[in-house]
């Protein structure tokens, strides 16, 4: 058996209950003894329930047996009438306090309209507004905007709960948080602490009563592809004027509205829409009326309205549009009006040439009389099929939105697809990056140098970057003039590439380096004779942090590379231009510390006195290889695995990896839940099997190889499930793809440990080697585990095997733990792949990638990959 759910607060206008968004039946008991129990995830306030049976034994007879467990609710309640307002006055000073809250529940018909605004010195003010069905947040300007479709008039929970600087607005159980200006942090304590410790007498404005007297409007759903509604013509039609009214809400670009025949022309009269405008359309006269967009889910109303000797229409009343023709609609009693689609037995009266409109409809009116649409569905008055009656089944299936990485959300009245374009991001909900993580991934790809996108933390939050290759000289110096009315030099630096992408670039290479020079002539450097420091440098993430050392010394030395190495012009001091000498001299090194880098300001003192002279360089930033894509671990038991924290995907999933193996069998992943799992794994030598359940059933994506996978070679999978599919890749072989339920659960909930190499059960482990593990952007440091984890081993050589035939013209190529090199002595090439010819054989060719940022990446070899940041000087200031 199943069945649906509904409330109401009224015995009207009823809303379906759905589980998490998007599953609406429930399943009931399949025998006659058997209870099932459901606990709704979010309470419910209503005095109404109401089940709709879905399915139930054919054979059997129905019956039900149902216990509603509660609470009762009473609360005090006020209406306004859109011009009516409750005032407070605010005298008191505020007390802070760490954590405000303001919470209420409201219902409304209405679209728009002001709940709460709160004015404090000044212009500054805390609004609550409802702005097309979306409430909004703003202090002089927009700060949230959450929530859809919340003039359904049934009730809402909106909280607002500050803490310290920043606020939580939740509204049912969406929740934001925004931060809060200093100025309207104190509005806000202000405006909470006074209804806090003190009990105000509102003022009211205008009409405003202290109960909830709702208007009764009856909504029709029209569901899917054989609904409609038909309607008989008055028993006597006004000879002068006559008009249809009504109101409808939908996301589709077309659906038929309504239509009827004109017996005395002979025609067809069509109120429908068509790529999302709407048009009124006389097929006698084929002409169109009118057209406007209307398929933004707000209700709209429409007016018919023929007189002797015109045809007028209006849409949205004042703030719409009208339109009129010399055409007049005379109806007689025969007349019969279809609503968003026709009979199939009626094809003499009605003809659709358009598609049957999905979505709501309410206020039907016929020369000013209402039609009673519980009657329709009482069969008392005309005919109908598919309607649901006394209810609006529209959803906003883009809010929140699943669409990731700034794609929009488009939706229909069943579904909705994300517009990935130019977003860099792919899939159905453009959750996985187009690109490549690093350089390294596209040179041990094969690829040859041209421009390519790096998108260096995959799915996550980082934009991707483009790069070129090419060459790269070395930065030019910078001079500086003694100035007697400047007492220090100031330079700050200011990359091309975000602040994020940095810092990634930083983190995921083995090793960054950025050279640090400086040239000089009596100018002392790091310590005047005092011992007072007369320089330093800025460095690391954000604004950084004050570095005293220079290139090529430790940190925190307050030393140049001279002393560390033991070469200082004079040993007595730690630095070459710190012995005033009148000859030129230098101090030169690499700052190779990735938690200080990049260099972001340089600070210079000596330069004020009489003769001094001096010049910097600060050179590029250069990070070499991908730590990355070689963390790999080696599985050589069946009993074996690494463990990791349960992961955490509930919505969106990306799994990739590389494995290289002789087993024809093997589980590489699995994370298991009470109901839900998730699982990939090597089936057979030419099969792998992505498998997951988020409490629809299990579901399986295959993807079978001509080629054999367990030929000891490395071979790239990727995994993909989100709500709308779940698809899997094994190297350029064609994708497998499923699609999703279009109204399941969507959650994937899991509470066990990551299992890599294996399972809880110890069975089916997989035998051999798992490379560059990646969920969701992040990289699992499987080398690290490994170290600690019996029968695992860390690293995994044997990359000959997979990538040799990048060393082309007899190169040789050499093994390494984390990746490869190519030998070019028995070959009269050279470069990265031998590829590059030269007349002598010992030369060195360089490649490089520099992007439009100005971000490079040099390649030597290929496991000597390099990113090459340059700077731009952001201001050259003497101070």
């Amino acid at each position: 058996t199943a069945y649906l759910l509904l409330f109401s607060d009224t015995g009207h206008n009823w809303i379906q209950h759905r589980q998490e968004d998007s599953l609406g039946a429930f399943q009931g008991n399949s025998n006659a003894d058997f209870v099932v129990q459901y606990k709704l995830e979010q309470p419910v306030i209503a005095r109404y329930l109401r089940l709709t049976p879905l399915d139930w034994n054919p054979t059997g007879r129905i019956g039900l047996r149902m216990e509603i467990y509660g609470c009762e609710y009473t609360s005090e309640v006020v209406s306004f009438d859109g011009s009516s307002s409750l005032i407070y006055r605010l005298s008191l000073r505020p007390s802070w306090m760490s954590t405000e809250v303001i919470s209420m529940n409201f219902k409304t018909l209405k679209n728009s309209g002001t709940l709460l605004h709160a004015k404090g010195p000044g212009d500054h003010s805390l609004n609550l507004v409802l702005e097309k069905g979306k409430l909004s947040f703003s202090g002089g300007q927009l700060l949230v905007s959450l929530g859809s479709l919340l003039d359904d008039q049934h009730w809402h929970h909106v909280e607002l709960e500050k803490f310290n600087a920043d606020l939580n607005i939740t509204v049912d159980k969406n929740t934001q948080q925004v931060h809060l200006p200093a100025e309207l942090i104190i509005l806000y304590c202000f405006f909470c602490n006074y209804f806090s410790f003190f009990f105000p007498f509102p003022l009211p404005q205008g009409n405003v009563t202290f109960s909830c007297s709702e208007p009764v409007s009856v909504s029709v759903t029209f569901t899917d592809l054989h609904s409609f509604l038909q309607l008989p013509g008055l028993p006597f039609w006004p000879s002068e004027v006559l008009s249809i009214m009504l109101q409808f809400r939908t996301w589709n670009k077309a659906g038929l509205l309504l239509s009827f025949v004109l017996p005395q022309q002979g025609g067809m009269v069509f109120l429908y829409l068509s790529d999302a405008r709407l048009r009124l359309q006389i097929s006698k006269a084929n002409k169109t009326l009118l057209e406007l967009r209307m398929n933004d889910g707000q209700w709209h109303s429409v007016e018919l309205t023929s007189k002797r000797d015109h045809l007028s229409i209006m849409v949205d009343k004042d703030e719409g549009a009208t339109a009129q023709t010399t055409i007049t609609l005379p109806l007689t009693s025969n007349s019969q009006l279809f609503f968003g689609g026709c009979a199939q037995d009626s094809h003499l009266v009605c003809t659709n040439p358009f598609r049957v409109f999905q979505g709501c409809m309410r206020l039907l009116t016929l020369d000013g009389n209402p039609v009673d649409l519980i009657k329709v569905q009482q069969r008392v008055l005309g005919n109908y099929s598919h309607l649901k009656t006394d209810t609006c089944g529209i959803i906003d299936r883009c809010t929140p939105s699943h669409c990731e990485h700034g794609s929009k959300c488009i939706q229909t009245w069943s579904t909705f697809h994300c517009n990935c374009s130019n977003s860099g991001y792919r899939g159905a909900t453009c959750h996985s990056s187009s690109y490549e993580r690093s350089c390294e991934m596209y040179k041990y790809k094969g690829n040859t140098s041209g421009h390519y996108y790096i998108d260096v933390d995959g799915s996550g939050p980082i934009k991707p970057q483009t790069v070129y290759c090419n060459m790269t000289g070395m930065t030019q110096m910078t001079r500086i003039l003694s100035s007697s009315e400047k007492n220090q030099h100031f330079a700050h630096f200011n990359y091309s590439s975000a602040d994020d992408q940095l810092a990634a670039i930083i983190s995921q290479s083995d090793h960054c380096e950025q050279e640090l020079s400086y040239h000089c002539r009596r100018s002392r450097l790091l310590t005047s004779i005092d011992g007072a420091p007369l320089s330093w440098w800025m460095g690391g993430p954000g604004p950084g942090r004050v570095q005293t050392y220079w290139g090529g010394a430790l940190p925190d030395s307050h030393q140049c590379a001279c002393a560390r190495l033991g070469k200082c012009l004079d040993s007595r001091f730690a630095c070459n231009c710190d012995a005033d000498h009148d000859q030129w001299t230098d101090d030169s090194g690499l700052i190779t510390q990735k938690e200080n880098l990049p260099v972001r300001s340089l600070v210079l003192g000596d330069i004020q006195r009489s003769g001094s002279e001096g010049a910097y360089r600060v050179g590029i930033l250069r990070c070499r290889g991908d730590k990355n894509f070689w963390n790999a671990a080696f599985f050589d038991k069946e009993t074996s695995y690494l463990h990791f924290p349960t992961f955490h995907g509930e919505l969106n999933v990306d799994i990739s990896f590389l494995f290289k193996t002789t087993s024809s069998s093997g589980v590489f992943l699995e994370n298991l839940g009470i109901k839900d799992f998730i699982r990939i794994e090597l089936a057979s030598s030419s099969e792998v099997v992505f498998f997951f359940d988020v409490g629809n059933g299990p579901v399986e994506v295959r993807v079978k190889t001509s080629l054999p996978l367990n030929d000891d070679r490395w071979h790239t999978v990727r995994a993909e499930r989100n709500v709308k599919e779940a698809s899997l890749r094994v190297d350029n072989f064609p994708a497998e793809t499923q699609d999703a339920p279009a109204d399941g659960l969507i959650h994937l909930q899991l509470n066990s440990p990551l299992f890599v190499g294996g399972t809880a059960s110890r069975q089916r482990g997989f035998l051999g080697c798992i490379r560059s593990l990646q969920l969701n952007g992040v990289t699992l440091d499987l080398e690290e585990r490994a170290k600690i984890t019996p029968g695992v081993h860390s690293g995994c050589p044997g990359h000959c095997s997979s990538y040799g035939t990048l060393c082309q013209n007899q190169g040789r190529c050499v093994e390494h733990n984390r990746g490869f090199s190519c030998d070019c002595s028995p070959s009269a090439y050279t470069g990265i792949s031998i590829h590059s010819h030269v007349t002598r054989p010992n030369s060195l060719q360089t490649e490089y990638f520099k992007t439009e940022s100005s971000k490079i990446v040099e390649i030597k070899s290929l496991q000597d990959i390099e990113y090459h940041l340059k700077m731009k000087k952001k201001s050259l200031l003497k101070v």
